[in-house]
């Protein structure tokens, strides 16, 4: 029954102050709660429509479907549709397309098109097509992802069918987990791929700094990847993505016990519409086959085996990320508690051991930090959006035709004084600053002691899952029933609140009438209410008990972790003896790649002297461009003017000749820059047309000072034309 709050209202009035500040606060407070709760059952009624379509997502665009894993040879649960672009948005179908691949990390898909600013709203209105690779809550019998990556490549096959006129190859967008996934088809077929952007995605696993981010631990402190197998034993041969969930849930106990559900109870008359909008995505839990989790947990979390090649596939192929031929945008957060910058670069430091070998393998790597945003607001958060996606979107041809090296990308603010304003192609002015890996590694701060704890982790994982296959698994299994593994599911404390407050629940029943009612009668407490302010403080005593609960533990599993791991008897034991070398292998350059790469510089070297007017501008352009602080938007989109204006090279031919021109002056710069005069045309006047367009392209960021200055003094003398010896007799004559 509803109280009588008009009678209560009335008798308020009545009363003296401090009584009358009670009774307001008491009804406010009783009409939140049921208010709140009518949340919860409306949260729970989105999970269960959810649960009945056969691929939810929560995609805000309309979509169109492509193909269907489903339906292959060898079948999976992923699917790649059509983007339609939202009414008042043109795509070109002459640029790139962009691919988003959601993370099947425990949640359903389509958090990359979330809202209007998302990974595919920013690209779509930077005028490229965008197709999205999600997935349904159950895989199919069998699937492993060695399956899910030969349908990636499938699915790329048929974009870049789809696209023939597009001016480069798809750009792919790998967000967290699937940022790895989508690695490891571009080290196989690299040929299939543009830029790759992996936004929060986690590839080197034991990287870290004590203090910080402990998830790493909890493999070692659980005896390594046995769990995962006993869970997925439980579960009938799945693995519940509730567990995943529940893992990210344990990371803030303050948020998931308190805060969230304060948060909304405390401003329910507007907090419901954002809570359920979020929740639709974060309660749309979705399974693993118990070989996928397995291998995930093995190759990655626990094994660490991706940033060091030394994953190979079943049919003999060694999965090194240094195949990939396309630039690599790694994009983290000093904010994220999931893939802490550390876990998002410390790859870098694993494959290179010097500056030298990324240029020898010819590869881009670009990194953006930003400050504090958390892991889920690297894809979710309408402000990166508009910053850091849109610029990488609108900088997609410039990103791609980078000369091979390592890049931080740099964004600043345009304002009214920003120079050639149209130049620049959102909010934010973004260069790319060569950076070298002594400032990697002085991000990651790899650390050997730390390697040998892990890999003495890594082998009791194996020792364990070894154990419990032989001992238990029959056992297990012999148990386990998809009936037991559904009330395991509905139990899940990340699953357990949705069947509570569902209208399956016969409590709840009456809670949609009585929240309707309350909303014709709401009387919010007024704002100066003293138990309102001592109920945000009681709220802030509670986040503070839990935070520092969570301080506290984790803090123990670091310390617990390094005690068990550092044992030199345990290392020992698990056959890690301390030695010079390190504890997993650092893949170096095979005898096949060196002579691969000794044969490309004897090819450029005997090019060096070769080429046009434009293999010379882009020569001039790079030597210049070498000594600043870095590549700008704007030189590149006035070298795009210039290219258009000359109906000249298409993206792919330039990107080959500005790197053949980058490498020529790397080799023998005074060679490659004698040359120039040669390769330009004996007319004056088409040589002072040349030179101008490189002035243009120069100082398309502002004057040009310092060592590029002296460098482009230089440039111009090569282009003088000097009077032949022939010629000054005659003259003379």
């Amino acid at each position: 029954m509803t109280p009588p709050t008009s009678a209560v209202s009335t008798l308020s009035t009545q009363l003296t102050t401090p009584a009358r500040q009670w009774t307001d606060y008491w009804l406010d407070g009783w009409q939140r709660t049921i208010l709140f709760w009518d949340v919860l059952r409306q949260r729970s009624d989105e999970y269960y429509q959810q649960r009945a379509k056969a691929v939810p997502h929560v995609l805000s665009f309309d979509t169109e479907l492509v193909m269907d894993g489903r339906i292959f040879d060898r079948p999976v649960n992923y699917g790649l549709v059509k983007i339609k672009p939202p009414e008042g948005v043109v795509t070109d179908p002459k640029k790139r397309p962009f691919v988003v691949v959601d993370p099947r990390a425990g949640h359903g898909p389509g958090i990359g098109g979330f809202k209007a600013d998302s990974e595919l709203g920013v690209a779509m209105r930077a005028g490229h097509p965008c197709y999205f690779v999600g997935f349904s809550p159950d895989p199919m019998p069998g699937q492993t992802i060695e399956d899910i990556m030969r349908a990636e490549a499938v699915f790329l096959e048929k974009i870049i069918a789809l696209h023939p006129q597009a001016d480069g190859k798809p750009c792919v967008i790998g967000n967290c987990q699937a940022g790895w996934a989508v690695l490891m088809v571009a080290a196989i077929r690299p040929e299939l791929f543009g830029p790759l952007i992996i936004p929060g995605s986690p590839l080197s696993y034991w990287a870290g700094v004590e203090g910080q981010n402990p998830m790493r631990y909890t493999g070692g402190l659980a005896g390594g990847s046995w769990v995962t197998a006993l869970m997925s034993d439980l579960g009938a041969g799945k693995f519940d993505g509730a567990h995943l969930v529940g893992n990210f849930e344990n990371l803030n106990p303050a948020n998931t016990l308190w805060a969230k559900n304060y948060d909304l109870w405390s401003r329910v008359d507007t907090e419901g519409p954002r809570f359920l909008e979020f929740e639709k995505w974060w309660g749309g839990h979705v399974n693993l086959n118990a070989e996928e989790m397995q291998w995930i947990v093995d190759q990655l979390f626990v094994g660490n085996r991706l940033a060091t090649a030394e994953i190979v596939t079943s049919d003999g192929v060694r999965i090194d990320l240094r195949n990939i031929r396309s630039p690599i945008i790694c994009f983290c957060s000093k904010g994220d508690n999931i893939t802490p910058p550390q876990q998002a670069l410390g790859w870098i430091c694993d494959l290179y051991q010097k500056d030298q070998d990324i240029l020898a393998q010819g590869q881009t790597i670009v990194y953006a930090i930003h400050e504090s945003i958390g892991h889920l607001g690297i894809f979710v958060s309408g402000g990166v959006a508009r910053k850091e996606h849109q610029e990488f979107a609108s900088n997609i041809d410039l990103i791609d035709v980078l000369p091979p090296g390592l890049y931080e990308a740099v964004m600043t603010p345009k304002t009214v004084d920003s120079v050639n304003p149209d130049l620049i192609g959102g909010d934010w002015i973004v260069r790319f600053e060569r950076r070298t890996l002594d400032d990697v590694r002085a991000i990651v701060q790899p650390d050997p002691d730390n390697e040998q704890r892990f890999a003495t982790a890594r082998r009791v994982s194996e020792i364990n899952l070894g154990l419990y296959r032989t001992l238990f698994q029959p056992f297990v299994q012999a148990f386990a029933s998809s009936q037991a593994a559904e009330w395991l599911h509905k139990l899940n404390p990340s699953e357990l609140p949705y069947e509570l407050f569902s209208d399956r629940n016969p409590l709840m029943r009456q809670i949609a009438q009585l929240a309707e009612q309350i909303r014709q009668q709401r009387q919010p407490v007024s704002s100066d209410n003293p138990l309102l302010q001592a109920q945000a403080m009681i709220s802030d005593g509670i986040v503070a008990a839990l935070d520092g609960y969570r301080d506290l533990r984790d803090h123990s599993m670091e310390q617990i972790f390094l005690a068990i791991y550092s044992s030199p008897l345990l290392q020992a034991l698990a056959g890690m003896r301390a030695s010079d070398e390190p504890p997993r292998r650092r893949p170096g350059l095979e005898p096949e790649r060196i002579s691969f790469i000794e044969q490309r510089i004897a090819e450029l070297k005997a090019r060096i002297a070769e080429g046009s007017w434009q293999e010379a501008a882009i020569r001039s352009l790079v030597y210049i461009g070498m000594a600043g602080p870095g590549v700008d938007e704007r030189a590149f989109n006035e070298l795009r003017q210039i290219r258009a204006e000359h109906g000249g090279l298409t993206l792919a031919e330039f990107k080959q000749m500005l790197r053949e021109q980058f490498f020529a002056l790397l080799l023998n710069r005074d060679e490659a820059l004698a040359a120039i005069p040669q390769m330009l045309p004996a007319d004056a006047a088409e040589r002072a047309r040349i030179l101008e367009k490189i002035r243009l392209v120069t100082s398309a960021a502002g004057a040009v000072t310092g060592e590029r200055a002296e460098r482009l003094a230089q440039i111009e003398k090569l282009f003088e034309v000097v009077p032949s010896v022939e010629a000054s007799a005659v003259k003379a004559d």
